[in-house]
């Protein structure tokens, strides 16, 4: 983890020189344009918070194999839970491009019904693997 805090850290750091060096030059320019510094300075605080965030939890953790010097067998192993196959994410996709055209076109009635579009389909997407049924044994 120590090396994806450095990463963050410095991409922060050259972002906030980035935003310091735009004020300037469009200062230079005509006047500072307040838009482009303030979103290269959230940019670089985003950039910082995940940093920190990543040297907090290095600190509390023992060092992975990816982090040391260590033989390939080491990482072997189930690294988590993988959905195979779902159709909730092109669901979800879709509620959302109902959501946005309605918002887009004031079209009210269009964005309240891609709304909850919204919450069913990321309901169904968050509890799928809680709503099956439990099966009894495979009979031939």
């Amino acid at each position: 983890m120590r090396t994806e805090s450095s990463v963050f850290n410095v991409v922060a750091a050259f972002l906030y020189l980035c935003a310091g060096t735009y004020a300037w030059w469009t200062d230079k320019i005509s006047k500072v344009e307040w838009v482009g510094t303030v979103e290269l300075l959230l940019a670089a605080t985003l950039a910082a918070l995940v940093g920190m965030y990543f040297a907090f939890v290095a600190r509390r953790i023992a060092p992975r194999p990816e982090d040391r010097d260590a033989e390939m067998a080491e990482g072997a192993g189930d690294i988590g839970f993988f959905s195979p196959a779902s159709y909730w994410p092109l669901g979800l996709g879709l509620a959302v491009a109902v959501s946005a055209i309605g918002l887009a076109m004031e079209q009210w009635w269009l964005f309240v019904v891609g709304a909850l579009a919204i919450l069913l389909t990321a309901g169904g997407l968050l509890f799928e693997y809680y709503l099956v049924k439990e099966r009894g044994p495979v009979e031939d």
